[in-house]
């Protein structure tokens, strides 16, 4: 693919392409494919400065600040894609972090067979986990794949293998299987419907840090997404930091020491 040079220095991990930090419109293929809304990179050193001031506020907190701020009914997340496990005790099915996004779109190719050889290839080149690549610690890995159907695009293995890369959770519009495993193994899950089917002539990775939906939703790479027990809810990144001042007045008693006993540590 012939690209300009605005674009020299994109990555192309897998079959994805990630887009670098432009301006509002860019323009791939001789101007044929347009992309509006820009990548924007942020460094860690500016990532763990917004988690910090989101340390210990629940969705409704959140929600609640959105509301301060003029965003009502902005980033709630339909409450279909809920918590896979809760723990009530130490809330360890929480998520607070910074989005990597994800699309997987249905394949429209069929294979005569699917054999070891076969599955392999796609995996490889078709229905990749190039994401891996760009998360990092304080990453939710948002994956939009509402309509693959059957596919089940995480499962124990591989969301784990996530988690090693620094993800702390996965909120996904698509399917997710081996939830017993992910039940005991603790990782902070949030999923719209299980799926039994191996990705491999299912569905395809259409794009890595690109905007996706999720619950009706818009989610840039580098929005903070906040979960819990009552759903998600998502944060446009340029608002975050007053959210997060005007979202911390709304903690409950319990929340609030536990976060002031934070703070003391």
């Amino acid at each position: 693919m012939s690209v300009p040079r605005v674009f020299a220095n994109a990555l192309r991990v897998g079959s994805a392409l990630l887009a670098l930090p432009l301006a509002a419109q860019l323009t791939l293929e001789n101007g044929k494919v347009k992309l509006f809304i820009p990548y924007k990179d942020y460094t860690q050193e500016e990532n763990q400065r917004i988690l910090k001031m989101f340390d210990g506020l629940r969705v409704a907190d959140v929600s609640d600040g959105m509301d301060v701020v003029g965003l009502a009914d902005v980033g709630i997340v339909d409450p279909e894609i809920k918590a896979l496990w809760r723990d009530t005790e130490n809330f360890t099915h929480r998520i607070i972090g910074i989005a990597v996004t994800a699309r997987y779109v249905p394949t429209n190719k069929r294979e005569p067979r699917m054999d070891p050889a076969t599955i392999s290839r796609w995996y490889r080149d078709i229905t990749s986990e190039a994401f891996q690549d760009v998360l990092f610690p304080g990453a939710v890995l948002v994956i939009d794949a509402t309509d693959d159907g059957e596919s089940r695009s995480i499962g124990s293995t591989n969301i784990r293998n996530w988690q090693k890369r620094g993800m702390i959770g996965v909120v996904t519009s698509g399917g997710l299987a081996d939830s017993d495993e992910i039940i005991y193994h603790k990782v902070p899950a949030y999923y719209r419907r299980l799926a039994r089917g191996i990705r491999p002539g299912r569905n395809e990775l259409e794009s890595v840090n690109r905007p996706v939906t999720i619950g009706g939703v818009l989610v840039r790479p580098g929005d903070v997404v906040v979960a819990d027990g009552d759903g998600v809810v998502v944060v446009p990144r340029e608002r975050a930091e007053e959210v997060a001042q005007a979202a911390r007045q709304f903690l409950d008693n319990v929340g609030l020491e536990r976060w002031k006993k934070k703070q003391a540590q």
